[in-house]
């Protein structure tokens, strides 16, 4: 496959998906309530939570990251936790409980009434994030699930599905990334200020 092509021909897919994702005023919305969301629960002293497998683990890690040191301008940190990064926790409850248990039972032992989970999944339909979000029903936990396709199960169980449009995985991968960023962008400007 020729390079330049291929870069063009992705190029175009991910404009198309994100000028389809800002003429979709419901997504949008949803968006706006998440971010919401994550305010009241920094302002109530919470933390943020955050979930994924394969590349969707490290987008949870780089978001967790960018909570906790900044953004773009120096503020004080902001409490999030990658629930992917403890490899001896990850291991011991999939080898006890099974690999669908390895977030719901970290929100168990970690997470209260005052946090906020946010689970990423192209498909919408990753058992252990659907396990997760089942847990933060049953707790009282407010949960955000950033996914693609259809949306999947989470669509059903989350407080605020984000489902981006995108028929490659990469493609939605890609649009996560934006709303992270803007997640993150407009809770430091609605905590910290302009």
């Amino acid at each position: 496959m020729d390079p330049i092509k291929c870069l063009k021909k992705n190029l175009e897919t991910s404009i198309q998906a994100k000028q389809q994702l800002l003429a979709d005023t419901e997504c949008l919305s949803l968006f706006a309530k998440a971010v919401e969301t994550v305010v009241d629960r920094y302002k109530r002293g919470g933390r943020l939570y955050i979930a994924g497998n394969g590349g969707s683990a490290a987008d949870a890690q780089h978001l967790a990251a960018e909570f906790v040191s900044k953004l773009a301008r120096d503020r004080a940190p902001l409490p999030a936790e990658a629930l992917t990064v403890d490899s001896s926790t990850l291991t011991a409850i999939a080898n006890d409980y099974g690999y669908d248990q390895v977030f719901s039972r970290q929100i168990t032992g970690k997470a209260t009434d005052k946090d906020v989970f946010l689970g990423i999944t192209t498909s919408g339909k990753s058992p252990n994030i659907l396990k997760a979000l089942e847990q933060c029903r049953a707790m009282g936990v407010p949960s955000i699930v950033f996914c693609g396709r259809d949306g999947g199960a989470a669509r059903l169980m989350a407080d605020h599905c984000i489902v981006v449009p995108g028929a490659a995985t990469s493609t939605i991968q890609e649009l996560h990334i934006v709303l992270a960023h803007t997640l993150c962008e407009c809770v430091e400007s609605t905590i910290f200020g302009q």
